[in-house]
């Protein structure tokens, strides 16, 4: 059971609804092959766990599953979504609710890197900070009048949320195996990831933890 605690990140959140296996289901995973089986972790067990993730026997690492609620921009879920490997994912749909007009409100607006074609540089000066965030607020009300707009013509809610920018904010239900959930961490809290994303996987970080065992897991996996 997990106390199903939010972390807010930015506007959006990620709640961990549920998870089932701990540290224990990793170790009796692994010691199954020969016929054995523990309540509770000890030394000769955190020395397994450790041999099997630096060995790359990571199955036993399957049998622990986390259930995440998550509520994002779409540009962030469209990052996470190309985790599917181990992973189950549904969204809500505008196809069947009219979306709320709630978009990402960026915290600093930063700079094109000089170096790396994907990533930011260094955060730019006020004035032209300034001129970045009334251009974009501008940008959020008018599409988001359109989209009303085309609602209020009859348009199809499937059609109509074509305008819609990439900073909507979106929800989704996201469940993983550990690994999974250990791999999206190693490439999401990476220094060359998108701030926004990386924020989101701290959360993810934080909330895992939770799950008796898995901070050590979590210690031995990524650092």
């Amino acid at each position: 059971m997990v106390d199903k605690t939010k972390i807010d990140v930015g506007t959006g959140f990620v709640i961990l609804e549920a998870s089932m296996g701990s540290a224990v289901s990793i170790v009796n995973a692994a010691r199954v092959s020969m016929g054995k089986k523990v309540e509770q972790i000890t030394e000769p067990d955190r020395r397994l766990l450790r041999y099997l993730w630096e060995h790359e026997h990571t199955s036993p690492f399957r049998h622990v599953q986390l259930q995440f609620h998550i509520k994002a921009p779409v540009f962030v879920l469209r990052q996470w979504m190309k985790h599917q490997v181990g992973c189950a994912w549904n969204e809500i749909s505008g196809r069947y609710v009219t979306f709320d007009q709630e978009a990402w409100i960026p915290d600093v607006w930063r700079s094109q890197s000089p170096v790396i074609k994907q990533g930011s540089g260094v955060d730019l000066e006020e004035v032209k900070s300034e001129a970045a965030a009334d251009l974009y607020a501008s940008a959020m009300r008018e599409s988001f009048h359109a989209y009303e707009a085309l609602l209020a013509l009859g348009v199809a809610k499937e059609q109509a949320r074509l305008v819609l920018p990439l900073s909507l904010m979106s929800e989704c239900y996201w469940t993983a195996s550990l690994q999974a959930v250990i791999h999206f961490l190693r490439l999401r809290q990476d220094g060359h990831a998108q701030a926004e994303i990386r924020a989101y996987a701290d959360a993810i970080r934080e909330l895992v933890k939770q799950v008796e065992g898995l901070d050590f897991v979590l210690s031995i996996c990524l650092d």
